[in-house]
């Protein structure tokens, strides 16, 4: 999938992850794609309320050894 803008939050454990991808977002126009890479497990869930509570749609999410990757559409 293409992406406008990639974010990395290996590492970094809740409510980071969120926090830099909403940091990240605000710089975007809307209709631009936001890759997030991350390793928090509870992250899956996290951007799941995030893209509600947002409005902005999370497109895809998926688990590759341990790291996992969202695709986000800004709003």
């Amino acid at each position: 999938m293409n992406c406008d803008k990639e974010l990395d939050v290996r590492g970094l454990n809740c409510p980071l992850p969120i926090l830099r991808t909403k940091k990240s977002l605000v710089d975007m126009a809307t209709g631009q794609v936001l890759k997030i890479v991350a390793t928090d497990p509870g992250s899956v869930i996290d951007f799941q309320v995030f893209a509600d509570q947002t409005g902005n749609e999370l497109l895809s999410s998926s688990e590759t050894a341990g790291e996992f990757m969202f695709y986000m559409k800004k709003k």
